[in-house]
């Protein structure tokens, strides 16, 4: 997705103006090959002659802001993102500061312009036209929840997010040497040299191409539309201002991903159609329930609050073992814990205070088992 994001950058849209840009995330534990889609996105891309539009790193918001004036269209591909969001949640500089907040309007500026920071010297700083702005983050899984704070779940960086979680490593197979199939660079070149619009502004100023919806295709989108704004009320009535943030995105995901989908399917003559927009709906609405259901897990407001939600993670995953009902002994809590007794006792207290896990204590053969489970 990120690679053909990037190659239709402005240069298609859908009938609301949406574009391709997207940040993804991959999240997979160590050695699961998260490198793999990285490599490939760069012999795709420095195939076709595009290689300029690759990034790694983000150093600075300004240096995200230069690339992106020298070129546009820029595939930024970081490894260990959860470290750049640990650096901007402990920094109290502005440089990590600007790097979210460049973040957060490059994206909603695809289909605008977003003018340059004034410089000592200059008098007109210019403006990146239609930026398209594409990220390819990877992490393992509980580093990534856990760098996330409260003000980037609520300022909507987290609902900006595609996140995709890696199943079970499979067996896997031994390596060979491939060459790139023809028709994947056949396609890349042609996007490559896909100029839409007339006229000697086509690259600063483009006019991307309108990829139109079927008729039940544009049912689907308001029928998805509804459902969202239905789960955003159910969010604002709780005071849940996290699920506001994540529900308010929904509609524009899905329509972004139904645009992805029929430039994949047919890049000459695309068309959304209703296999697209279903697809779309369907992942977009799951990806949304369980992003919120990862960040109640593991995102916390400070430090003992993390040790609350990774004692509540280790009785559910005994519960799934064992059984519902099954008591964990306290000191396999206090073990995998690795907490002192104090402090031990403060989150078993806490636990407790806030009706999530009891202490109990049952019958059995030889004498009585006691221990944690949850509520």
């Amino acid at each position: 997705e990120a690679l053909q994001s990037i190659l239709a950058g402005r240069k298609v849209r859908d009938p609301g103006d949406n574009r391709t840009n997207s940040y993804l995330l991959g999240l997979a534990h160590s050695a699961a090959g998260k490198d793999w889609p990285r490599k490939l996105n760069t012999r795709i891309l420095h195939e076709a002659g595009l290689a300029d539009g690759l990034g790694e790193r983000f150093a600075s918001g300004e240096g995200i802001q230069d690339a992106l004036f020298t070129n546009p269209a820029m595939l930024f591909q970081t490894d260990e993102i959860d470290g750049m969001l640990q650096s901007i949640n402990r920094a109290k500089d502005a440089r990590h500061e600007a790097i979210m907040s460049t973040l957060l309007t490059m994206y909603s500026s695809a289909n605008s312009v977003f003018p340059m920071r004034r410089k000592a010297g200059k008098e007109s700083p210019g403006v990146i036209d239609q930026p398209c702005l594409v990220i390819y983050g990877t992490a393992i899984p509980n580093h990534y929840y856990q760098a996330l704070s409260e003000r980037m779940l609520t300022n909507g960086f987290f609902a900006r997010m595609i996140i995709l979680e890696a199943g079970p490593r499979a067996p896997g197979q031994e390596p060979v040497i491939r060459d790139l199939p023809e028709r994947v660079l056949a396609t890349a070149n042609w996007w490559a040299n896909y100029r839409p619009g007339t006229g000697n502004l086509e690259d600063w100023h483009p006019v991307p191409t309108i990829v139109a919806h079927s008729d039940e295709a544009a049912r689907l989108l308001i029928e998805t539309r509804l459902e969202a704004e239905a789960e955003y009320g159910k969010a604002e009535q709780a005071g849940d201002s996290v699920g506001t943030t994540v529900w308010g995105r929904v509609s524009e995901q899905v329509r972004k991903l139904a645009l992805l989908h029929a430039v994949s399917e047919n890049h000459k003559t695309p068309r959304i159609g209703l296999a697209a927009v279903e697809w779309a709906s369907r992942f977009a609405v799951h990806q949304a329930r369980r992003m919120l259901f990862m960040a109640s897990q593991h995102v916390a407001e400070g430090e003992f609050d993390a040790l609350i939600k990774r004692a509540v993670e280790i009785l559910r995953q005994w519960g799934e073992k064992n059984g519902p009902n099954a008591l964990m002994p306290a000191w396999e809590l206090r073990r995998r814990l690795k907490q002192r007794p104090g402090d031990f006792k403060d989150i078993v207290s806490e636990l407790a205070e806030r009706r999530i896990a009891m202490f109990d204590t049952e019958r059995a053969i030889t004498k009585p088992k006691s221990g944690y489970r949850l509520l």
